[in-house]
């Protein structure tokens, strides 16, 4: 294939889309809207739809009225029998694909159904515009003159009773056009492999021969490859191997406890970190500007918008708002109504706008990872900088963490108790201990009122986990590589008293 050539009409063909990205930005209610009432009359025929009397729905209000919030728990009998064959329940279309997803690491999965329509109109769109976005802000670009090294799940395909299901990533790359896979390194067979060990070694072999200028993959895995690729060639850093690399696109988990670490594999102060907010459900947000930490909130993907104050999601009604009733600064739970039959759907995961003009939003955490036992309301936004000031502030680098409350007992106060493992541990753990607890305190008031005077919450306690802890941890449930995510907070002591115990074994 002739690169420069392909290079030349990929980028004018991603920037023909801009024109339609602002229709979106200049009217994004009538977008929204309009999609809705879509969305619904196509479903009006289907299980869903008569239950809920979609024929009658012309309103937002209407909407809200008939059909109710929704978690995974209530769709799984729906969405158990659309994979045993049956179809018309919650979506119009022949529904085959189902990415299989924990959330986290527990041991229950879910089966988030995956529609042509969501193939096609939101994870494939997203991609092209991904590109667009970026090549419009660096028209300098050379991005397609090399190869993408992307690094998706460690799962195969299975199929069952008709149907098909594994990752989201294992599935997009499984339908991705030919010509897509000559602009992309590894090779699908090795992206698809599902050995953790032999997967790296095999993608450090091929992607080294390649002219790499772009990385996609999950940040705490995508270090783990880039790391032994270093640590095996000998470079100095990763542009010795990869003189052309120029952006790094990422999302899955927060980039925050891992920039610096990057920083130091990726030295050029030029170098473009794009995040991306992307699902098993859909793909909802991409970071649309150089050197911005806010995403751009995607409005024409066949994903209707809803959003609960995070604050309310336990009462006994919480209520959605549409896109256009959102304000600024308010940590809301995310809810999504989709092409692919998710109706009013509670993802999960929790958002706050930092732009109204056009939607911009920061993901702040997911709605069961925080710690509220003692009223401090601490989300993964606020540990995840917290922790970069305190390794910048002593010079250290982390892997992975997770933390949950240490109880009131009869005679001692509460207190949060962190489990970290470092790549580069601080020389002084007491005095990270310190900067880690005056940083919550600033980005928290709530944290900062239970910890005046040792009034209810005491000085975090912080083990220290040994080398590689996390990564066996993962292993012992099969959950190495791509997508597979370390619950960072928790109200419960579950995670961490079984990582309590796996220390032992170690």
């Amino acid at each position: 294939m002739n690169l420069p050539l392909f290079n030349s009409i990929a980028s004018w063909l991603l920037k023909k889309r801009l024109h339609q990205i602002e229709l979106f930005l200049k009217y994004p209610a009538d977008v929204q809207y309009e999609l809705l009432l879509k969305l619904v009359d196509m479903a009006a025929n289907t299980e869903i739809g008569k239950r809920y009397r979609f024929e009658e729905i012309s309103t937002y209000e209407q909407f809200a009225r008939q059909v109710p919030l929704s978690y995974y728990e209530d769709l799984a009998p729906l969405i158990q029998r659309c994979r045993e064959g049956e179809q018309q329940l919650f979506w119009p279309t022949p529904i085959k694909w189902f990415a299989k997803s924990s959330g986290t690491t527990n041991a229950k999965s879910k089966f988030i159904p995956v529609s042509q329509e969501a193939l096609d109109d939101c994870h494939y769109k997203s991609s092209k515009d991904l590109l667009s976005l970026y090549l419009n802000n660096n028209e300098n670009s050379k991005l397609f003159t090399g190869k993408n090294l992307r690094l998706g799940g460690s799962k195969e395909l299975y199929k069952e009773n008709g149907s098909y299901y594994g990752d989201l990533s294992a599935i997009l790359i499984d339908n991705l056009p030919k010509w897509a896979e000559y602009s992309s390194t590894p090779s699908n067979k090795v992206s698809l492999m599902s050995n953790w060990e032999e997967k790296l070694k095999a993608i450090i072999d091929e992607s080294t021969k390649e002219n790499v200028t772009s990385l996609a993959g999950v940040p705490s895995w995508m270090l783990v490859l880039l790391t032994e690729l270093k640590e095996d060639s000998g470079a100095a850093n990763l542009f010795e191997i990869w003189e052309h690399l120029e952006v790094y696109f990422h999302g899955g988990v927060s980039f925050t406890p891992y920039r610096a670490q990057y920083e130091k594999l990726l030295p050029r102060v030029n170098f473009k970190y794009y995040e991306i907010y992307n699902a098993s459900e859909g793909f909802f947000a991409i970071q649309d500007r150089n050197y911005h930490n806010d995403l751009l909130l995607m409005l024409d993907y066949g994903i209707f918008y809803e959003f609960i104050d995070a604050n309310t999601l336990d009462s006994e009604q919480p209520k959605a708002i549409p896109l256009w009733e959102v304000t600024m600064g308010v940590n809301y739970a995310m809810v999504i109504t989709t092409n692919a039959g998710l109706w009013r759907y509670i993802i999960g995961d929790t958002v706050r706008f930092t732009s109204l003009s056009p939607f911009r939003i920061k993901i702040t955490g997911r709605t069961k990872h925080y710690i509220n036992a003692f009223g401090e309301e601490l989300i993964v936004e606020n540990a995840e900088q917290a922790l970069r000031t305190a390794c910048e502030q002593t010079s250290a680098s982390l892997t992975d963490y997770t933390a949950a409350p240490i109880y009131m007992s009869e005679n001692e106060k509460g207190a949060h108790e962190w489990i970290i493992e470092f790549r580069t541990p601080p020389n002084d753990l007491k005095r990270f201990t310190l900067v880690l607890d005056d940083a919550l305190k600033h980005l928290n008031s709530d944290y900062e009122a239970k910890r005046q005077s040792d009034i209810t919450l005491k000085m975090p306690v912080i083990r220290l986990a040994p080398v590689g802890l996390f990564y066996q941890w993962l292993k012992s449930k099969e959950k190495v590589g791509g997508q597979h995510k370390i619950p960072r907070l928790s109200n419960s002591r579950d995670y961490l008293e079984e990582l309590m115990g796996f220390m032992k074994q170690l």
